[in-house]
């Protein structure tokens, strides 16, 4: 009879809709004195679903979270679209956040849109290196005092992966996610990490990947049982793991994924 092996869970972030208004209104209620406000609470309530789930590493924010990030930053216009000094940090909510996520699950993992998905114009530096150094440096350090509250790491996701985002960047507690990346994706990203994310579309040949690069681990987004097969027959079952990034009803999308991480033996 075949034996079914469950296979370890990683959450990638998710991108959750807009919580009714009973229920924002009852989490401000609950979070008086903090930076009580829409993207916190789609941070705060996307936790639930996926520790009910029983996620081996959840992790929760996403792209969502541009607001956040360039909130944190001094040296841009008033919009906060468009660098007009030194690019630094002052004191950010999302420590704040880090510390309220951490009280509910220590180590908890947090996502961020990558600097690249921005979406903001210098005016400032006028020199293209300079000025991603100076967002890498501000980065860091809002990822550090993210993790001295208490989160253990951070996804930067990406729509493609781009060397200036992840050269600087890319460290053990920091990983780069792109949703629907290329074979050429996912090449770079090897350039830089041992473990990487695959999704079910487009579809990569894992084995060509192998040829040439070193893999400590590969996370199938969204697999179906075949995914699965197919990964076993380039890696060892220990070098894989079931990932999850939700763009839809997160309340019934991490029970799915979380049956769905087990292979036939």
């Amino acid at each position: 009879m075949a034996k079914f092996v469950p296979l370890p869970t990683r959450a990638f972030g998710a991108e959750p809709g807009i919580p009714d208004v009973a229920a924002l209104a009852g989490w401000i209620a609950e979070h008086r004195g903090t930076a009580a406000d829409l993207t916190g609470c789609k941070l705060d309530l996307s936790l639930a679903p996926q520790l009910e789930a029983g996620i081996t590493a959840p992790c929760v924010g996403g792209l969502f979270c541009r607001d956040r990030v360039v909130e944190s930053f001094t040296g841009l216009n008033e919009k906060r679209d468009t660098i007009t000094g030194e690019i630094d940090i002052e004191g950010t909510a999302l420590t704040a956040d880090a510390a309220i996520l951490a009280a509910q699950k220590k180590n908890v993992w947090c996502a961020l849109p990558a600097p690249s998905e921005l979406g903001i114009t210098d005016a400032y530096y006028h020199d293209e290196d300079e000025r991603e150094d100076a967002v890498a440096v501000a980065y860091g350090k809002i990822m550090r005092n993210m993790r001295d509250a208490g989160i253990g790491g951070h996804i930067l996701i990406a729509k493609k992966a781009v060397p200036c985002d992840i050269a600087p960047l890319a460290r053990k507690n920091v990983f780069f996610f792109v949703p629907s990346a290329s074979k050429e994706d996912l090449e770079t990203l090897l350039e830089y990490q041992k473990e990487v994310a695959v999704g079910p579309s487009p579809a990569v040949d894992l084995s060509s990947l192998t040829d040439e690069f070193e893999i400590n681990r590969v996370f199938l987004i969204d697999p179906d049982e075949d995914a699965i097969m197919s990964a076993l027959s380039s890696f060892d079952p220990d070098q894989i793991s079931v990932g999850g990034y939700c763009t839809g009803a997160c309340d019934t999308y991490w029970k799915k994924l979380a049956k769905s991480a087990v292979y036939r033996k």
